[in-house]
């Protein structure tokens, strides 16, 4: 696995639109984050624009995107907002020059799509906060997006959950959303989980969906060869007037409780406040204890 050069200060950040719409207003503590650390930003061509819900016709948030890529001073591009819509245009992009000098990849949600494309080239990208969630992010989220881009040293100690599995791993973390992971089954984007840990989140799904998409990864054999599993943020979800019966959390335990690997609830990653910074294609060690649940990278 590749790790793109980590940022030092001087360097350029490119901030762009993949999917949906934002204004270079909403952006401005996102940059002030950036240059209060050393760092200049190039704000892409998608920001300001507007297609209905996204950020330009596609061949506008490919090309803003594909530019960034080939920019040899952008050391590091910053999904501005998720939503929907990257998906749309990762098919245009060319990456041969991005191969030849990866550089980092940074988004959470919808850019799993990104995540999981680029970590099948070998190349590590970077879960983390995004330009839209910069003023609502807690200090830890942000210090640990700093720790990620500089490359310092990542390691989490979260307090243990009641759903947890014991048990020691060491593998390649991948993943990212849940309904991203199931929406690009059986396509070139689709994440490898074979000896892997497996890094979900969610947000504003039926519980139904949660449970239709984990049978989904149950039946399709992608749970079996896995290391670990990590289970973030599940948020805001939703039921019918006929409840399902279990939440987010317990859908998943009944789903996974046959495998014989360690599985770590509720760590502080996804559509949260306190979402840490991950750096999927990096092998990581996963340790759940009765006490707490460790990750170092």
């Amino acid at each position: 696995m590749i790790m793109p050069e980590f940022l030092h200060k001087g360097d350029t950040v490119g901030i762009v639109a993949t999917a949906r719409k934002i204004d270079l207003a909403t952006l401005q503590p996102a940059i002030k984050l950036l240059e209060s650390w050393g760092l200049h930003v190039l704000v892409g061509k998608t920001i300001g624009k507007e297609e209905h819900q996204l950020a330009g016709a596609d061949w506008q948030r490919a090309t803003d995107f594909q530019e960034m890529l080939d920019n040899p001073k952008v050391k590091a591009i910053w999904a501005a907002k998720g939503g929907y819509g990257t998906v749309r245009i990762v098919d245009r992009i060319d990456f041969t020059n991005f191969k030849k000098k990866p550089k980092w990849i940074v988004g959470f949600s919808d850019v799993t799509v990104l995540h999981s494309h680029i970590n099948n080239m070998d190349i590590a990208t970077l879960h983390a906060v995004m330009c839209l969630t910069v003023k609502s992010a807690t200090p830890e989220a942000i210090e640990s997006f700093r720790k990620a881009l500089f490359g310092e040293h990542l390691e989490y100690h979260i307090p243990s959950h009641p759903f947890n599995k014991t048990g020691r791993a060491e593998g390649e973390l991948v993943g990212g959303n849940l309904s991203v992971l199931y929406s690009i089954q059986g396509s070139s984007s689709a994440v490898d989980m074979k000896g892997k840990i497996l890094f979900l989140e969610d947000l504003d799904e039926y519980l139904y969906h949660i449970d239709r998409m984990m049978m989904n990864l149950k039946r399709n054999g992608s749970l079996n060869g896995l290391k670990g599993i990590i289970i973030g943020g599940m948020t805001s979800m939703n039921d019918n007037d006929i409840p399902w019966g279990k939440d987010a959390l317990e859908i998943i335990q009944d789903i996974v409780k046959d495998l014989k690997i360690p599985v770590a609830y509720n760590f502080p990653a996804g559509h949260i406040k306190d979402n840490r910074a991950l750096i999927f294609g990096k092998t990581i060690i996963l340790d759940v204890t009765n006490q707490e649940t460790i990750v170092k990278f």
